[in-house]
């Protein structure tokens, strides 16, 4: 009997502490940066901005999660890039710095940023330096289509705690440096 009620006991237990860990699940700036970094070939285009041809290949990135307390990732990116124009290629760098409101996607249990705004460019080529507010609009229509279809951050359902986590409707906020998920409250 007190072997029975010690399993019992034990089994209680161990279900307790997984539910304590379900009760929520961050992701760190270092985590989204690493899964940023995984997608950062898919980020070599071949554009057209302002009509000029533009092969461009994301070569850093580095991920603010919730700066100055905002609800909000910021990311800022440095690029290389050759510009085709009158028959001639010209080597370029770029400086980005873009902020969205991630999203989580229930369906595909993944982080989305959204509603992106350019809040900084710059580019450097063939001895021209300056900022890229002439063709800011269409830079931004090349970022917002990546992020629009390429997720910042996959949760892992091969976890056990994630698994269960996200098999009941789950909630995401954004914290300084990390986003937070938990089970959503059930509505009366």
């Amino acid at each position: 009997m007190r072997i029975a009620v010690g399993v019992i006991f034990m089994i209680l237990l161990s279900s307790c502490s997984q539910i304590g860990q379900m009760s929520m699940y961050s992701v760190s700036e270092g985590q989204l940066e690493q899964m940023i970094s995984k997608q950062v070939p898919k980020l070599t285009q071949q554009a057209n901005v302002a009509g000029i041809p533009l092969k461009m290949a994301v070569d850093t990135m580095a991920v603010q999660i919730g700066p100055d307390n905002s609800d909000v990732v910021r990311i800022n990116t440095a690029a290389s890039a050759t510009l085709s124009l009158f028959g001639l290629t010209y080597p370029a760098s770029l400086q980005l710095q873009v902020e969205g409101a991630p999203y989580y996607d229930a369906e595909q249990k993944a982080v989305f940023v959204r509603s992106v705004k350019l809040l900084n460019s710059s580019i450097e080529a063939s001895g021209y330096r300056g900022n890229l507010t002439p063709v800011t609009n269409e830079l931004l229509q090349l970022v917002n289509q990546f992020l629009a279809t390429n997720p910042v951050y996959r949760l892992d359902t091969t976890d056990p705690t994630v698994k269960l986590l996200t098999a009941m409707p789950v909630n995401m906020a954004v914290q300084q440096g990390r986003i937070v998920f938990s089970p959503a409250a059930k509505s009366r």
